[in-house]
């Protein structure tokens, strides 16, 4: 049959009302993102994760797999959306509004600021006189359903073009910046300036860059260098001459919220040895000083927030999110005193650590058969290898950003924790399973969402964003995957035994 033969149907989804005419043989995962829906696909539609399943006839199904032969109508499981924990805030310093010259026409001219994480969206909202915040929003990034993660959509972009990516996204901010200015009782017109920071392929997506230097050797981002656009040019409905700026990428993967991770914490500043580590599918990192500064990335994967573990989810209600040892037994938490639906990576990293202080799991990571925290919810051998993998990437650049400055991990003075999944973590799970050094555990520090912060800072001082440009231009920038032997430490980081952990 050629594809001028081929049938319509009709697929109906029944929860949100909505109907899409698509080709026979299209996927319902495909159908669902023609509607206007935001499927969960972390593993890019590859029949991987298990976390597309729907419902047709009454049977579940995976999204990704079942192509369409025939109308139908089709039940989704709904989105976390409304109950996920979303980290907004972070360590905020006092600076002197500042913002520069401005367009006019604004009675009352605002400012907005963006995070743009690869699991979560964060918007801003400032007023361009007094500097105070008037109002925080977020979503989960709806470019989740081409992937969990960046290697992922890089992919998606090369094979069908960023289009889709870079449309979803605009939309989402856009609405997103909306629904703040109404809260504020005023109009997107009334933005008057726009600030961004996000990793490279965000920032790629966003500004429809092409990605393929990201996907190949030696990753290199088609631009480093602060961006501004007219916000308008962006598809970001705001006043008219709205300026829409980047902070400057550093190299590889590592961004424009990483420059404004350092700029909420004045690396350019600290006198005392710091490590920052902002933990998530791409895990940045910074070590350093005033007197100079390194910065990887690696590629943690999406473990740690529940997507390629059978039963992870997102911190959202129904999550097992601390996992304790009382009398030999476990007991754990659940987000909304509810019955356990999943495990979040906060829960995960609990999980781990408890299950190998009791012997359930051995220092290789082994284990004879699942853990059932409930009848649905268990804990499997393949779970614990996705989380080895994900705790060795972090590890391993930790380890490698050491030997770069010439230290050792027990001469870091400060462990600042960055994002959602530091935040929430207990550090001594993380430490009891060497995803953090274990010398370090009474010197973390979590900090929020110092992305966030270091973008409400460049939004409202001109100085504030030349400093982060100037510290983006300084940071030494370590490719771990040109390291010779970054492989074999990687390998020797996904132990769990303690004399294994950062090469004791």
């Amino acid at each position: 049959m050629t594809k001028m033969d081929r049938r319509v149907f009709t697929v109906r989804f029944v929860r949100e009302g909505r109907e899409a005419q698509v080709e026979e043989g299209t996927t319902l995962l495909a159908a669902e993102i023609a509607a206007g829906l935001v499927p969960d696909a972390p593993c890019g539609g590859q029949g991987k994760c298990g976390k597309c399943k729907v419902k047709l006839d009454g049977k579940e199904v995976y999204a990704c797999r079942t192509k369409v032969e025939r109308s139908c109508a089709v039940e989704t499981p709904g989105s976390e959306e409304k109950g996920a924990k979303i980290l907004k805030d972070g360590s905020f310093r006092s600076v002197p509004c500042e913002p520069g010259r401005l367009p006019g026409g604004a009675a009352r001219p605002l400012l907005a600021a963006v995070d743009l994480g690869s699991t979560s969206v964060v918007a801003y909202l400032l007023d361009a006189a007094t500097g105070e915040t008037l109002g925080m929003e977020s979503i989960l990034n709806p470019q989740r359903q081409f992937g969990a993660d960046v290697v992922m959509r890089s992919g998606y972009a090369l094979e069908h073009g960023a289009e889709s990516l870079s449309i979803c996204i605009r939309q989402a901010i856009d609405e997103l910046l909306g629904r703040l200015a109404a809260g504020a009782g005023q109009e997107s017109g009334d933005i008057v300036r726009i600030v961004m920071v996000g990793n490279t392929c965000m920032h790629h997506l966003f500004l429809e860059l092409p990605v393929d230097n990201l996907v190949h050797a030696p990753y290199t981002p088609s631009v480093t260098d602060a961006v501004t656009r007219k916000a308008l040019e962006c598809g970001i409905h705001v006043h008219p001459e709205a300026n829409l700026s980047w902070l400057p990428n550093i190299g590889g993967f590592v961004g424009a919220d990483t420059a404004a991770c350092m700029l909420a914490a004045e690396f350019d500043k600290r006198e005392k040895l710091t490590l920052l580590v902002d933990i998530g599918t791409n895990g940045e990192m910074v070590l350093g000083n005033r007197n100079g500064y390194t910065v990887c990335s690696t590629a943690a994967g999406s473990a740690f927030e529940g997507a390629k573990i059978s039963c992870g989810m997102r911190g959202s209600r129904g999550a097992i999110d601390h996992v304790k040892i009382e009398d030999g037994k476990l007991k754990f938490h659940v987000i909304g005193e509810c019955a356990p639906a999943g495990l979040c990576g906060s829960g995960l990293l609990d999980a781990a650590a408890c299950l190998l202080e009791l012997g359930v799991i051995d220092e290789t990571g082994y284990m004879k058969e699942p853990y059932f925290f409930s009848e649905n919810v268990s804990l499997t051998q393949k779970d614990i290898r996705e989380l080895q993998l994900a705790k060795a990437a972090i590890a391993a650049g930790i380890r490698l950003l050491c030997r770069r400055r010439g230290v050792k991990p027990e001469e870091i003075r400060t462990l600042l924790l960055a994002g959602a999944f530091g935040n929430y973590l207990a550090p001594e799970s993380a430490c009891a399973i060497g995803l953090l050094p274990p010398v370090l555990k009474e010197r973390i520090i979590p900090v929020g969402n110092a992305a966030g912060a270091g973008a409400r800072l460049a939004v409202l001082s001109e100085t504030e964003f030349a400093r982060s440009r100037e510290m983006a231009a300084r940071a030494d920038f370590l490719e771990l995957a040109c390291e010779a032997d970054f492989m074999d430490v990687y390998v020797d980081e996904m132990s769990f035994a303690k004399e294994d952990f950062y090469g004791i």
